[in-house]
């Protein structure tokens, strides 16, 4: 059972790191197209707060979504790897402060 348990965060984790990476490079299209591609951000910033908050439960995911919004909307912003760092945080950080 522990074992079952082991690989189910196994695959959480690398689930995470993929979709992270995945939808980092989606928020920095906007890049291709200047200026015209910042208006994206409109319809992108709600939709990468929701799925931050979809991919990260509690804490860490509400105030992600709300960072990853801010960090979406606001013009300019979009090479910051809001999801990469989310993970960062969530499996490399969080987990050395909890050891």
């Amino acid at each position: 059972m522990r074992e079952q348990i082991q690989i189910v965060k196994a695959d959480n984790k690398i689930k995470n790191l993929l979709l992270g990476l995945l939808f980092d490079a989606i928020g920095m299209l906007s890049f291709t197209v200047p200026f015209i591609g910042e208006f994206s951000d409109v319809i992108w910033a709600p939709l990468a707060g929701y799925l931050m908050t979809w991919m990260y439960k509690g804490t860490v995911g509400k105030v992600g979504g709300v960072i990853t919004f801010l960090e979406e909307i606001l013009p300019f912003t979009d090479f910051i790897p809001t999801f990469t760092l989310t993970w960062i945080y969530n499996y490399l950080i969080k987990k050395q402060n909890v050891s």
